[in-house]
């Protein structure tokens, strides 16, 4: 069977204060959108069997209903191509209390046809020629754990068993902390092929197990230089192939300028100079090593962005020489840990203190990630 397969679209994902001038929508928020409905075009256009939603497809579990009308539209496209459509759910998209609903409920209703696996358990579905053993985002370890054993259990002894599922895997190395995230061993995960969601790079696990990648790059902790796109897996052959989407937003890195004994004009003249081979629409950015502070105070960053203008946004990341006090330039990764330090003297009584410690550093690790 031809499988494809797409995660981590994140529609509802804004950033950026730069609107589309089309919709007035945030321009970021635009570009996942439009990510996201080419991966469904090019999955399509592999005429497979089986269409797989690897989870996040929302960035909350309570998307706008723009999104949800994007959501809407392409299930529409592929229930009209006829083509059998498996989707599970994700640590961003699944509500933390069981009680509150899903955005999956509701598609559910509408899309009968359509297999969708998002209430906290494990779904087997029997496809021709394939089973589909779904696991969606949990609320713990455990429970992941126990519907994996599941799953396991519910193997097919005459199909190919096909294995979905949202978490981080130990054996492959974290770029960033991410919220809700569940974090297990690859060896937990038996079946003939595995397909995951969650890590945003296409990666190679093992021989029969990848991460399909997100849809559109959040961040240059992204590796915005590979491709983003979808994924194709020949059950047959065994053979899992990876499908850029073509004309994404660019993420660059420009030539870092080495300001160490630069006069406050040289380093000018060079961020300047930087600045302008911005490529056209990119988001960009741009290292200054060992740059004087003062130099670095004197730039008016109104004239860089302004130079830097066919960009859709230019950072600068200055690494300072000669500073010994950091006051005015806090370590975002110093956040977490001030954030334990700030409850250790709060009265957190009829609290789980533990979870607000983790949740502190869940969605702290979140803003450095979105911010870098």
């Amino acid at each position: 069977m031809k499988v494809v397969a797409l995660g981590d679209a994140h529609l509802g994902r804004s950033y950026y204060s730069f609107t589309d001038p089309e919709t007035g929508l945030n321009q970021r928020e635009r570009d996942f959108e439009i990510s996201f409905e080419s991966a469904i075009e090019l999955a399509l256009a592999q005429r497979p069997d089986v269409v797989l939603w690897l989870g996040d497809i929302f960035d909350h579990p309570r998307p706008t209903y723009r999104s949800f009308r994007i959501v809407q539209r392409s299930l529409q496209r592929i229930r009209d191509h006829g083509v059998a459509t498996v989707v599970i759910s994700g640590n961003h998209d699944t509500p933390r209390l069981p009680g509150t609903g899903s955005p999956y409920s509701a598609l559910a209703d509408t899309f009968p046809e359509v297999h969708f696996a998002h209430r906290l358990s494990y779904e087997r579905f029997e496809l021709p020629g394939l089973v589909v053993h779904a696991v969606p985002q949990m609320l713990t370890v455990q429970n992941t754990l126990d519907a994996l054993d599941e799953a396991d259990h519910s193997r097919s002894l005459d199909k190919s068993n096909l294995l979905l599922t949202h978490p981080r895997i130990t054996q492959v190395e974290p770029r960033y902390a991410d919220i809700n995230e569940i974090e297990i061993d690859a060896g937990a995960l038996r079946s003939d092929f595995v397909l995951l969601g969650h890590y945003h790079f296409h990666t190679r696990v093992n021989e029969a197990m990848w991460y399909a990648g997100s849809t559109d790059s959040f961040s240059f902790a992204d590796d915005p230089d590979k491709a983003k796109g979808i994924v194709m897996l020949d059950t047959d052959s065994g053979e899992c192939r990876h499908l850029a989407i073509e004309g994404q937003r660019p993420l660059v890195t420009l030539e870092t300028v080495q300001a160490l004994g630069l006069s406050p004009a040289e380093v000018h003249d060079q961020v300047m100079a930087r600045a302008a081979t911005a490529p056209n629409g990119a988001v960009a950015r741009l290292y200054l090593d060992g740059v004087d502070p003062e130099a670095y105070r004197l730039l008016d960053l109104e004239e860089v962005r302004a130079t830097a203008g066919a960009a859709l946004f230019l950072k600068l990341e200055p690494s300072f020489v000669g500073v010994t006090a950091h006051a005015e330039l806090p370590d975002l990764d110093s956040l977490a840990a001030r954030w334990e330090r700030y409850l250790e003297h709060q009265d957190t009584t009829g609290f789980d203190r533990d979870l607000l410690t983790n949740l502190g550093r869940q969605y702290l690790s979140r803003a450095v990630e979105e911010a870098g």
